[in-house]
């Protein structure tokens, strides 16, 4: 049980504040679903308190999908749930992936629409993202809504703080930064009342909340216990974010909740080294480690984690491509980017390099297998050139007999330049946490709601199941923080 846990240990109850706010919601975490949920209610009328432990709001990406429900046929939309369902190993509750479904199109466009207000770098790229996605599955009636904030290195988390900014010169909002959530305050009822947060001076602050308490404070990634204990897999990856020690589920489970069960969802990513659109192409890969293929050419990017867990690998590995890359992607209908396009995920180009994270960007070009190894720090050379030596005959006879991968997808390395991209997937964020239900409500041992306490984001679970995110809707996990966000506010207007 989650209260037996060493990590989960209750505190004392603080007993005396130094000060008091009223306040209709108190929303803990200024990040993608605390943001929108205290600017919708602060719309609705209500007065609203965020409290964030950060000097700022905090977020991370770039895409948040909704679907269009006027705009999309019903047994798509359900058949899309379905999906989603199934990609979570069947372990995510229906009822909290149809709150995303049946309310993300309004709430993801109304993102937008508040974004444009506030002045934030924003577009809304509709259904286009999700055209592959859409054409594989055979559905010609589903529409999206797709919030993107950009180009990089302008990001959500730039994003939130502007709306954040707009919500309290415009709005019945007040963040206080550097004031972390410490307890939640429950009445004789086990009704939640309010939180308690303790401000930069060190003074602890009564904020009661006549409607509710929302928690948005993310996921646990850099509390070692919690990781080791839910996810342990993944301890020599290196995480991307800080500041993210599973204090609201911590508070949560003081007051009655409790976590999902072990076998947490984690997502694993590297999309700035090289194009994202480029990032599951079947291109020979290599570990970074011992310049040797690892795994299947069509396995997506987003399940590469799994073979780059030992602390050798933490997460490295290398596509390699030739000069015939571009013929390779076209024959298998893929999206590519052009020699000149490429030079903008290259460090060696000195070139304005646009919409990249520069920090991250790691593709490289060379006249010879040997130089390209050098610059893509591959650390055995000679294995190296045996591996693409011995892939090229596979690929010549048809056959692969090491991973099986389709003669078609095979793509010789032979014709130079040669091209490679250093991957480094990292710990993004975990994607499971508390138990809620459809409304978004925390739920006790035994399944019933604790009164006035809501979760929200990635601190929430039930939305995944799976060991990995799916990546079949670009942006689903934001647009799950907005909408989330956006429902709990429209549920508190109710009271």
């Amino acid at each position: 049980m989650s209260e037996e846990l060493e990590f989960f240990k209750r505190p004392e109850p603080i007993t005396q504040c130094d000060e008091t706010v009223e306040c209709d919601v108190a929303v803990v975490g200024a990040g993608s679903p605390g943001v929108p949920c205290a600017i919708r209610a602060g719309e609705l009328g209500m007065k609203v308190a965020v409290l964030q432990k950060e000097s700022y709001a905090s977020a991370c990406g770039n895409f948040g999908a909704g679907i269009l429900l006027d705009k999309s046929d019903p047994e798509q939309v359900e058949a899309c749930v379905s999906l989603l369902v199934a990609g979570s190993d069947y372990r995510a509750k229906r009822g909290v992936l149809e709150t995303w479904a049946k309310n993300s199109g309004v709430a993801v466009s109304w993102m937008v629409d508040r974004a444009k207000k506030a002045g934030c770098q924003v577009v809304d790229m509709g259904t286009a993202p999700h055209k592959a996605f859409l054409a594989k599955e055979g559905w010609d009636k589903l529409n999206f809504t797709t919030c993107v904030f950009g180009p990089k290195p302008y990001n959500t988390g730039v994003a939130v703080q502007e709306l954040a900014d707009w919500a309290e010169k415009n709005l019945p909002v007040k963040v206080y930064y550097k004031t972390p959530a410490v307890q939640l305050i429950q009445d004789e009822t086990g009704r939640m009342t309010g939180v308690i947060g303790k401000d930069r001076a060190g003074k602890f602050i009564r904020f009661n909340a006549k409607k509710g308490v929302v928690m948005a404070t993310g996921d646990y990634a850099n509390d070692k216990r919690m990781m080791d204990y839910y996810l342990p897999d993944v301890t020599n990856l290196e995480l991307k974010r800080r500041g993210r020690d599973g204090d609201g589920q911590k508070m949560i489970v003081w007051a009655g909740g409790r976590m999902e069960n072990v076998g947490h969802t984690k997502m694993v990513h590297d999309m700035d080294a090289g194009p994202a659109t480029m990032m599951s192409h079947p291109y020979l890969r290599v570990k970074a480690s011992t310049g040797r293929r690892f795994s299947s050419e069509m396995v997506p990017m987003e399940y590469m984690n799994c073979f780059l867990l030992s602390k050798e690998d933490a997460g490295h590995y290398c596509q390699i491509f030739d000069s015939n890359y571009i013929e390779q992607a076209k024959k298998l209908g893929l999206p590519v980017e052009d020699t000149e396009s490429l030079k903008n995920w290259m460090p060696e180009e000195k070139i304005e390099h646009k919409g990249v994270m520069e920090g991250l960007i790691d593709t490289w070009k060379a006249d010879t297998l040997e130089e390209l190894a050098k610059k893509l720090r591959i650390q055995d050379v000679p294995a190296f050139l045996e591996t693409v030596k011995h892939y090229n005959e596979m690929a010549h006879a048809g056959k692969d007999t090491e991973f099986g991968v389709p003669a078609d997808h095979l793509c010789p390395v032979e014709a130079g330049p040669f091209y490679g991209i250093h991957r480094h997937v990292r710990f993004t964020v975990g994607c499971s946490g508390v138990e809620i239900n459809e409304r978004l409500e925390c739920l006790d041992k035994d399944d019933k709601p604790i009164p006035g306490l809501y979760a929200i984001g990635n601190l929430a679970g039930n939305f995944y199941g799976s060991m990995d995110y799916p990546l079949d809707i670009f942006g689903l996990n934001l647009g799950h923080n907005y909408t989330e966000g956006y429902v709990v506010a429209e549920e508190l207007a109710k009271l």
